[in-house]
């Protein structure tokens, strides 16, 4: 049935008004940057912030594990997508409309190259990290000296915020250097840019994590200190979402922890595993941490990425116990690890 002409009038004139700008369309930046809205909201929606996001092809910056560059695509947000793998950075293409999703090669130790990245956005997220060292990069080149290096570019150029992701059990007396360069890199970017958030995430979990599906393949490593260290994991896209929700939050400076709901055992967490996998807990026997230290720094003569000896000494690391900021990011409890784990297990069953 064709539409009568006051009907079709009624819908021009609505098309049209969605396109005018209003007074609160207009936003002012804590550095007086005004930015403006335009369009309908969803996909297609111009919001006028420009978000960098360090870090974006990792674990947590992933779009198969993480909806921020999602979130910040969907509301209207230009993402700049800084990458190292060109193959990497393909699949965030398609998130978003036509110039909002901006691909840039970068290097960490490229001042010039960080600068270009960073220029035009007023939020910059690091999410730069790396769970082993290598001969090009180790823990203090990444966490504390690249960490440094993007605040201060970032507050050179005149970004209003800077959001640092760390860790939970971030402490300069840790005896893991990886905790240790966190909570060095924590200091410097404080130093560097004043009002930085600080995120601090628990133990990650999610689709081809380092956490469950680990343990379904290697559940010999898990069992270090008779499995029980204790640890709050929590979920990737919890985690993803709470720093997107830091978009809308007017200037939140300090530490934000967000651990998980529950703290759980390696033990308990194994036995889990079995359990969803419908596989007998593994008969390996426990390693004592001389042994398991010396077969860590003998496989790192291997090309592939193996367990690292540092990964032995946060085996015997017990999560901190400080109560979750999640209300601060506008979010409620985070999910349970039992919740999804049969998402991410299931494909370990046999046949």
């Amino acid at each position: 049935m064709i539409a009568s002409t006051p009907n079709i009038l009624r819908i021009q004139r609505a098309l049209k008004s969605s396109g005018k700008r209003a007074y609160h369309d207009l936003i002012t930046l804590p550095g007086q940057k005004p930015i403006a809205s335009q369009g309908p909201p969803g996909y297609s929606a111009v919001s006028g912030h420009v978000v960098t996001v360090f870090g974006c092809t990792g674990f947590l910056g992933s779009p198969i594990s993480s909806s921020e560059t999602l979130s910040a695509a969907k509301m209207g947000t230009q993402v700049i997508i800084p990458y190292r793998d060109e193959d990497e950075a393909r699949i965030f293409k398609p998130m978003g409309d036509l110039g909002q999703i901006v691909r840039m090669e970068w290097d960490i130790r490229n001042e010039n190259q960080i600068a270009e990245c960073v220029r035009h956005s007023d939020i910059v997220y690091n999410l730069a990290g790396r769970d082993f060292e290598t001969k090009n990069f180790d823990f203090k080149s990444v966490h504390v000296d690249g960490a440094e290096r993007i605040a201060n570019i970032a507050a050179q150029s005149g970004v209003s915020r800077f959001v640092h992701v760390s860790h939970l059990n971030a402490s300069a007396k840790s005896e893991s250097k990886f905790y240790q360069t966190k909570a060095e890199g924590e200091e410097r970017v404080k130093a560097a840019f004043p009002t930085a958030t600080i995120v601090r995430p628990g133990t990650l979990f999610g689709y081809e994590d380092k956490l469950l599906t680990n343990m379904a393949v290697w559940p010999i490593w898990w069992k270090l200190n008779h499995g029980e260290t204790k640890i709050r994991p929590v979920h990737v896209m919890d985690v993803a979402q709470a720093l997107a929700n830091l978009m809308s939050i007017p200037q939140l400076s300090g530490t934000i922890n967000l651990p998980g709901p529950s703290t759980l055992t390696y033990e308990y967490l194994l036995e889990l595993v079995a359990s969803i996998t419908m596989q007998p807990p593994s008969s390996a026997p426990v390693l004592p941490k001389a042994v398991a230290s010396f077969l860590a720094k003998a496989a790192q003569s291997v090309w592939w990425p193996a367990l690292s000896p540092d990964e032995v000494v946060r085996r015997y690391i017990n999560d901190v116990d400080v109560p979750g900021d999640w209300a601060t990011v506008s979010m409620g409890e985070p999910s349970e690890i039992e919740n999804h784990a049969i998402t991410y297990l299931r494909r370990y069953r046999s046949a």
